[in-house]
């Protein structure tokens, strides 16, 4: 793993705890959610994963998509499961979604 994907996790776990330390009940309930509907249900937790990475695309939040990427890599999605998913994402989002595809493989080969 590269120092810029350990920056971008430590970051992240940095900010998510100086948001929730505001002490906000919805924005606490939201983050809940988030991450209880990414836990293994009647999907499972690789599905469910590769949904939020391609709806993250679709959407162009890079943090989202780097996020994503990451936590894919690191339950063992293969290569060809990311590529299946970025083509998913292409043909959803249109050639909008190049530069984003750009920046998540370059991610994923980072991971």
């Amino acid at each position: 793993m590269s120092d810029r994907i350990d920056r971008f996790k430590q970051e992240r776990e940095a900010l998510n705890e100086a948001v929730l330390a505001r002490d906000d009940t919805n924005i606490k309930r939201f983050f809940a959610l988030d991450s209880a509907v990414f836990r293994e249900g009647a999907l499972d937790v690789k599905t469910k994963e590769l949904l939020g990475l391609v709806a993250s695309l679709v959407l162009r939040c890079d943090d989202c998509i780097a996020y994503h990427v990451i936590c894919a890599r690191e339950i063992g999605v293969t290569d060809k499961e990311f590529d299946e998913v970025m083509a998913i994402g292409l043909v959803i989002g249109g050639s909008i979604t190049i530069p984003h595809i750009r920046r998540a493989t370059s991610t994923w080969e980072e991971a």
